[in-house]
């Protein structure tokens, strides 16, 4: 099992780094060249080329079953699901088959509404909150690993 991270702008990436090196659980970072990282002690670090999701193409293309992707991008999470991996988002949310139609059809909506030149409302500032729940949800899915 590995924890792969979409770490084009989330905001959990050091969280998540801490939490894995203590239970002693491999990471890899995916990011594009505008959003480089320093390897760590049991962090891996792929750089792909820029480009409209680069980094998503090359996290899902690792995915193996039993993985954990931690990503706010509703495709790429049901692409690990698709591929018996887990996946979470930065907030906590663990993206399941029974949740994932809902939230993919309010991304469809969404794009929509930006198309025909509306507006829709941007993600809200971030909260220590967040940062707990995201912690736990993590933990729950390592927990959970045979």
């Amino acid at each position: 099992m590995r924890v792969r991270i979409d770490a084009d702008a989330c905001p959990v990436t050091r969280l998540a780094l801490a939490l894995c090196r203590e239970r002693g659980v491999a990471v890899t970072l995916y990011c594009d060249t505008a959003h480089q990282f320093a390897p760590g002690e049991g962090c891996e670090v792929k750089v792909v080329s820029q480009g409209a999701d680069a980094a998503d193409y090359a996290l899902v293309g690792d995915l193996e079953p039993g993985d954990i992707a931690v990503t706010q991008d509703y495709g790429v999470a049901a692409m690990a699901l698709a591929k018996r991996a887990r996946a979470l988002n930065q907030n906590g949310l663990v993206y399941t088959d029974e949740n994932l139609d809902g939230l993919l059809m309010s991304r469809h909506l969404g794009r929509k509404v930006r198309r025909a030149g509306g507006r829709t409302k941007g993600p809200k500032k971030r909260t220590a909150q967040q940062d707990e729940d995201f912690c736990r949800a993590l933990e729950g899915l390592l927990d959970a690993y045979p």
